[in-house]
């Protein structure tokens, strides 16, 4: 990742709330809607072979229900028939009776190792669609939500390789040609991984471009660009305009090169290679003095040489080339008792006598990185007794003492998880580079939502106990990630959910919720005022608004497969029965 921007996120204070007292539990009655499918969900269960982590998390874990962002009250989900099915609210709760909208032309019976079939909005009237078995359509749906107006006809439809699943897709005009530019997400063998799982995570990034040929106008591939990683990226999504790319992954993902590119790249790191050369100089340093020395070419002899003391400065220079090192001392010197000698006929030593004894120097020459420190045995034995106050062979030495160290068994299991080094990368769809990285350290991921559909997905991180939302804009360079929302206390409460399955929330904040494998649902609103007065017996004070958690239980043995949220409403999928859950009331 040389010469990416290191960036960091920097939250709004305004956006935080340190007197959250809370969530209360509320047992206000939830209005429940329930819809039986005609035909039950086409979910496609982990093989024998598919048994790793990345499998669970990309195949195991995947959703089901597809919310349609340009028209929210609308969602999709594929049915064991093959048929892509819609949903929409058509009053405040009335749900319509699920809707053909398209038929895959594929059996899926046919296929053994295909994944779950996906689809991705990529406009408000531009559909992604793949199967599982490996094809991806691109389908002109028309107005969608609208039975009137809405059809869905197939523009591209082509094999693509092995099977994968739809990550993320955008519609763009550029240059008065229209495209789609389509992520792919594969989890495929790795022969060469002999260590790790066996397998690596691809991300292949298609732009297909609507191009006329012989005044017949028809869409084709233009680009083909495939990433490599060694985890499922937890967010991966396009600019709007195509030319970038944004991944969120515990492990870094890279572009796979052709051929040209990869002796292109070869040349670079060769380049990167010869500019790390050895240290110019290496020095040592007592109390009393500074030693110095230079490897200098054989032919050199002592009249080549010139060395140059000043109290504050040095000059070193051979023949009549360039001066070899030049500079500002640390600290002054002795300069009329500084000597030097030729050693070996290879080196040349010279001997610095310190002005003030014992300070030790950081740098011999004030910003000079050419040089190297070599400290001896008895300075590092002497650093280390200095340190030794600090450490100890037991955990809590004394523990009388009024600030005793951190103990780390007294933190809660849910203030651990694995990934803790994750990141967050743009990359550049013409040079193919990482522009910009952010190390997002201990602040865990939680999930996506999107909040605008004309922006790229907003994503949820854990800060501490909050969990805060970024919106991305990939057109404002100085200002690519904006803190946009906090959902209080939310980081901490979703770790104690250890069965937690899906987490979503609405795009105007107002709410987040999650819900396990099984049944129960969880809603977290957030501070609303308060209709009645309501005063905090503690403090005396009166309390002006208040978080609740609300929760539901879903009259289903089947398990969640499908979680989404509107501003208003909740939908949840499970293998034969759509549900609604009413959170808030209409505008």
């Amino acid at each position: 990742m040389a010469g990416a921007a290191h960036c960091s996120l920097q939250v709004k204070r305004l956006l935080l709330d340190p007197k959250f007292e809370g969530y209360k539990l509320s047992l206000e009655p939830l209005a429940c809607y329930q819809l039986g499918l005609d035909a039950a969900v086409a979910e496609v269960k982990l093989r024998d072979d598919q048994y790793t982590l990345d499998h669970m998390r990309a195949f195991g874990m995947y959703n089901y229900l597809h919310l349609d962002s340009w028209y929210q009250d609308n969602v999709y989900y594929v049915d064991q028939f093959g048929r892509v099915m819609n949903v929409s609210v058509t009053l405040d709760t009335a749900l319509q009776k699920p809707r053909e909208v398209f038929r895959l032309p594929t059996d899926l019976t046919a296929y053994d190792n295909r994944l779950c079939a996906s689809i991705h909005f990529s406009s408000s009237t531009w559909v992604t669609l793949s199967d599982g078995t490996g094809r991806l359509f691109l389908i002109k749906s028309g107005k969608r939500g609208n039975s009137a107006s809405e059809k869905w006809e197939i523009v591209f439809n082509e094999e693509l390789g092995s099977p994968f699943i739809i990550a993320h897709s955008v519609s763009f005009v550029k240059s008065d040609t229209h495209s789609v530019a389509v992520l792919l997400l594969r989890v495929e063998k790795d022969e060469l991984d002999t260590k790790g799982s066996g397998f690596h995570i691809t991300l292949e990034w298609v732009t297909i471009a609507e191009i006329s040929k012989e005044g017949d106008r028809r869409y084709e591939i233009f680009k083909r660009r495939v990433l490599q990683g060694k985890s499922v990226p937890h967010y991966a999504a396009i600019e709007p305009s195509g030319d970038g790319l944004m991944i969120v992954s515990y492990k870094p993902f890279k572009f796979v090169q052709d051929e040209d590119n990869k002796l292109e790249e070869e040349n670079d790191d060769a380049k990167a290679a010869n500019e790390k050369k050895d240290p110019l100089y290496y020095w040592q340093q007592t109390e009393d003095d500074v030693t110095v020395t230079v490897h200098i070419p054989q032919e050199i002899i002592k009249d080549d040489i010139k060395v140059r003391f000043s109290p504050d400065n040095i000059c070193v220079t051979l023949k009549d080339q360039p001066p070899l090192m030049e500079g500002k001392l640390y600290s002054s010197v002795d300069h009329e008792n500084c000597t030097w000698i030729i050693k070996d006929n290879k080196s040349l030593e010279i001997s610095l006598i310190k002005k003030s004894e014992g300070p030790r120097w950081p740098e011999l020459i004030i910003g000079d990185t050419r040089g190297e420190f070599i400290m001896d045995s008895s300075q590092c034995s002497e650093i280390a007794e200095s340190l030794m106050h600090l450490t100890s062979e037991v955990m809590n030495p004394n523990p009388e003492k009024e600030n005793p160290p951190c103990n780390a068994q007294e933190l809660e299991e849910c203030d651990a998880f694995l990934e803790d080094s994750a990141s967050l990368c743009r990359f550049d769809g013409d040079t193919l580079k990482v522009t910009h990285v952010i190390n997002l350290g201990s602040n865990q991921y939680l999930f996506s939502v999107v909040v605008d559909p004309r922006e790229m997905p907003s994503f949820c991180l854990r800060h501490d106990v909050d969990a805060l939302l970024w919106q991305p804009h990939s057109d404002q360079p100085e200002n690519m990630w904006e803190h946009i929302a906090t959902f209080n206390a939310l980081g901490y409460v979703q770790a104690s959910k250890q069965d937690k399955k899906f987490m979503a929330c609405a795009p105007d904040y107002s709410y987040a919720a999650l819900c396990e494998c099984l049944r129960r649902v969880f809603i977290y609103r957030q501070p609303t005022p308060l209709s009645t007065v309501l005063y905090n017996r503690k403090e005396g004070r009166q309390v002006g608004q208040v978080a609740k958690q609300l929760v539901a239980t879903l009259e289903a043995n089947d398990p969640i497969l499908g979680f989404q949220a509107t501003s208003e409403r909740l939908f949840v999928l499970t293998t034969k029965t759509l549900f609604l859950i009413k959170v808030n009331p209409g505008n």
